[in-house]
C-alpha cells in the first residue's frame, strides 16, 4: 500500500500513519529501531529495497530523506512531499519517504524528529555522498549508529583517512562490513595446525578498494606483523579484494578471489580448496550493521591505529575527499 502526501507537514504524516493503522491494522508494535536514510533522489529506490529486505530480520520504521545531488536550492519555495509505504510495499517495515525542497530541506533533523519511533534506537545511513563528519551531521547527531560507504565517495582511500580523523564511537562503514566473510575465513585458517606464527602478510586488491586497505590494516594490527598492501588497476582485475597471502616458516597460505564469488585456498601439504566467498549485497551489509547498536570498537581501532601503520597506496590517498558519489565497491 502506497499513500502519497503532496505538500504536507510532519503532523500530517503522523496523522496519516495513525489512520492507516486504524483502517488496515498495521501497527508499529515489534519495530525495534528507526532507520533514517539520507540519499539523493536517484538513490531512493535502491536504498528502500535494501532496507525492506533487511527489515525481515530487523522490523523497523524507515525514514528516507531525499534531496537533489547538486545541493539545496534555497531560493525554491519551501515544500515537503511525502509518501508512506506499508504492507507488501515495505517488507516488514513501514517506509516514509520525504522529498524536501527549498528552505524545508535545510534542517533534516527537524524533518524526521517527529516521525521517530518513541524510545527506540536511531540508525543513520548515507548510501551515497556522506557528510563531512557523520557524528555531527544533522541526522547523525540524533543516531546511535552512523553508516557510511567509503566506496561510494570520489576518493575512497582518502575518505578512509578522513574517517580515521573524524571517527566517533557509533560510526561504521560498509567497507568494513564487506570484510566479515574474509575475516571469518582467515581466522578459521589460522585456527588449524600447525599454529605457527605468521611472519609476513600480503593483501592484494583494486587500487580504489577501501575494503582492501581495511583488511590489510586489520591483519597488521591483529597479527602484529608488517603487511604489504599491493594494488592493481581496476582495468586488469575485478573491484574489491583480490587475495591474501600469509607467510609462515613452513610455507605460504593463499586465499585468492581474483573475480567472481569463489575463492581458492592453498595451504602447505594440503589439497587446494574452492570456497564460497560471495560479494556482499547492500541488504547483507545493512542487515549485519543493524544487528548491533553499540559502538564497534574493533573497527574504530583498525581505522585509527591500523591504517596509520600501512605503507603504500594509503600514503598517496587524498586527505580531503569531496562529497559527490561515484558508485560502490562490489
Amino acid at each position: 500500500m502506497i499513500v502519497d502526501l503532496p505538500n504536507t507537514t510532519t503532523a500530517g504524516i503522523s496523522k496519516t500513519l495513525v489512520k492507516i493503522r486504524e483502517e488496515g491494522g498495521a501497527v508499529a508494535l515489534g519495530r525495534v529501531l528507526t532507520l533514517v536514510i539520507d540519499t539523493e533522489f536517484d538513490g531512493v529506490e535502491e536504498a528502500i529495497e535494501a532496507a525492506n529486505d533487511a527489515s525481515r530480520e530487523h522490523p523497523m520504521r524507515v525514514i528516507v530523506v531525499a534531496h537533489a545531488a547538486d545541493g539545496i536550492d534555497t531560493d525554491a519555495p519551501a515544500r515537503v512531499d511525502a509518501q508512506i509505504r506499508v504492507g507488501g510495499d515495505a517488507g516488514a517495515s513501514e517506509v516514509i519517504v520525504l522529498r524536501a525542497l527549498g528552505a524545508a530541506a535545510t534542517d533534516e533533523e527537524s524533518l524526521v524528529t517527529g516521525l521517530l519511533l518513541p524510545d527506540a534506537p536511531v540508525v543513520a545511513w548515507w548510501p551515497g555522498s556522506a557528510p563531512s563528519i557523520a557524528s555531527t551531521a544533522s541526522i547523525g547527531a540524533i543516531a546511535q549508529r552512523r553508516i557510511t560507504d567509503a566506496s561510494a565517495q570520489p576518493e575512497p582511500l582518502g575518505y578512509l583517512r578522513h574517517l580515521a580523523r573524524t571517527y566517533a564511537p557509533g560510526d561504521t562503514d560498509f567497507a568494513w562490513t564487506r570484510l566479515t566473510l574474509w575475516r571469518a575465513q582467515l581466522a578459521a585458517v589460522l585456527d588449524q595446525p600447525p599454529y605457527e606464527p605468521i611472519i609476513g602478510v600480503e593483501v592484494h586488491g583494486a587500487a580504489d578498494s577501501p575494503s582492501t586497505a581495511l583488511l590489510a590494516a586489520w591483519l597488521g594490527l591483529q597479527l602484529d606483523v608488517p603487511v604489504a598492501h599491493e594494488v592493481s588497476d581496476r582495468a586488469t582485475g575485478s573491484s574489491g579484494i583480490h587475495g591474501v597471502k600469509l607467510v609462515r616458516r613452513s610455507g605460504v597460505i593463499e586465499l585468492n578471489r581474483p573475480e567472481g564469488n569463489v575463492a581458492t585456498l592453498t595451504q602447505p601439504n594440503q589439497p587446494v580448496h574452492d570456497i564460497s566467498l560471495p560479494r556482499r549485497s547492500l541488504r547483507d551489509c545493512l542487515a549485519e550493521e543493524l544487528r548491533r547498536l553499540d559502538p564497534d570498537d574493533l573497527y574504530g581501532k583498525v581505522l585509527r591505529v591500523g591504517l596509520a601503520r600501512l605503507h603504500g597506496p594509503m600514503d598517496e590517498a587524498i586527505e580531503s575527499p569531496s562529497s559527490s558519489p561515484v558508485g560502490s565497491e562490489a
